[in-house]
């Protein structure tokens, strides 16, 4: 069953406003969500030094010899388990 009166020109023009307003807030939710965006990537954590760990328990900050640690896995992976033929 249809509407017994229809004036689409009398709806388009009772809607605009509405729909103006649909369209501003989703302007508006665009505009805060790049501020915040740019804002996390302004305010983002630097990478740390190469070859330095901070422990998250304490924050303590250390060197780590990469090279060592490089060398001491090498060697666990070429040597052979106790017991092994």
């Amino acid at each position: 069953m249809s509407a017994p009166d229809t004036n689409l020109k009398k709806q388009e023009r009772q809607h605009r406003a509405p729909l103006w307003g649909i369209w501003a807030g989703l302007g508006l939710v665009a505009l805060l969500f790049l501020g915040w965006l740019g804002w996390v990537m302004a305010n983002g954590d630097a990478p740390e030094a190469q070859g330095t760990v901070t422990d998250d328990f304490t924050g303590q900050s250390e060197q780590v010899n990469e090279d060592a640690a490089v060398e001491r896995d090498a060697q666990e992976l070429n040597t052979a388990p106790a017991g092994a033929d």
